[in-house]
């Protein structure tokens, strides 16, 4: 079975689009049906419903899926081995990171990676502008949400929650809000990327889902300084908890509004196409998710 054709199979089983996935993978759509058509008659199953408006997975689709996932995974992480017996994790890694993920968490991972592999050199950019690959010249970006380019290779990283919190100092004063409409009446520090402002905060419980519409006197495009406003008393932040778990725990912050849940954030590392993912990005994409999930305690 080969295993181009089942890496072309999560793509389309991923983006919905056989046309999508053939122009992320540098093939005609008609090489990517034909592609199709002999896995599916490999494996004697049915895994897609075409239609000319509608490309669907089957129920067997799903389940194969699922292996099919693993079993590259699987793989990937044998080529890293392979590689770093030979020393090939190695060369100028350029990596796009946000401002408070890149300032208050990644240093040290870095530095525990450069040490795992002295031919590594990283080439690190911080800001919350998600990066043009070919115009700024990176390899790497870690950004949240999902990207739209179909032709960006994005991987899962994590699955993050967002926390609603301010200071000690912010609710003595101020009080803490009981319910989300009384963010109204609360001072919100706010970011902006892009031209677009994250007013728009969203909750739910058992009962409701709601969207409030905050205000505040203070905005910025680094999320590390909107964090820093939040810990110096001068608002209510809603940030990841990657982003402020250790202010949370150190007690500068208090997390409120505790019985609502707002909706998680993705956290993805993405590459500009296929033939960038090289044994050095998978293996730093496989320090990410462990440091994460031992950070965060997100095997628990």
């Amino acid at each position: 079975m080969n295993t181009s054709d089942l890496t072309l199979f999560v793509q389309i089983a991923q983006s919905g689009s056989i046309t999508a996935s053939a122009k992320q993978t540098g093939i005609t759509t008609a090489a990517a049906s034909s592609a199709l058509k002999r896995l599916e008659q490999e494996l004697g199953v049915q895994l897609f419903i075409r239609s000319t408006r509608q490309l669907r997975i089957t129920l067997a689709g799903e389940k194969f899926l699922f292996h099919c996932q693993q079993a590259l995974a699987s793989l990937e992480l044998g080529l890293v081995s392979a590689n770093e017996s030979m020393g090939c994790i190695a060369g100028n890694l350029r990596l796009s990171v946000s401002s408070d993920f890149g300032r208050n968490i990644l240093m040290p991972w870095i530095d525990e990676m450069l040490g795992l592999y002295p031919a590594l050199a990283i080439d690190l950019t911080v800001s919350d502008v998600l990066s043009n690959f070919f115009e700024d010249k990176v390899d790497l970006a870690l950004r949240y949400g999902k990207p739209q380019d179909s032709n960006l290779i994005a991987f899962h990283i994590a699955t993050l929650k967002r926390i609603t919190c301010a200071s000690p100092d912010y609710l003595a004063t101020y009080g803490e809000p009981k319910y989300p409409e009384e963010l109204r009446k609360h001072t919100c520090l706010l970011y902006r990327t892009n031209g677009r402002l994250f007013d728009l905060w969203e909750y739910q419980n058992a009962m409701s889902n709601l969207k409030v519409k905050v205000s505040g006197n203070r905005v910025c495009n680094d999320t590390d300084i909107v964090k820093r406003w939040a810990i110096a008393g001068h608002g209510i932040a809603y940030r990841s908890e990657i982003d402020v778990f250790s202010d949370v725990q150190n007690g500068r912050l208090i997390p409120v509004l505790t019985s609502y849940q707002a909706p998680p954030v993705e956290l993805y590392l993405v590459c500009p196409n296929r033939q960038q993912v090289t044994p050095t990005v998978i293996a730093f994409r496989e320090l990410l998710r462990e440091k994460i999930k031992v950070l965060l305690r997100l095997d628990e």
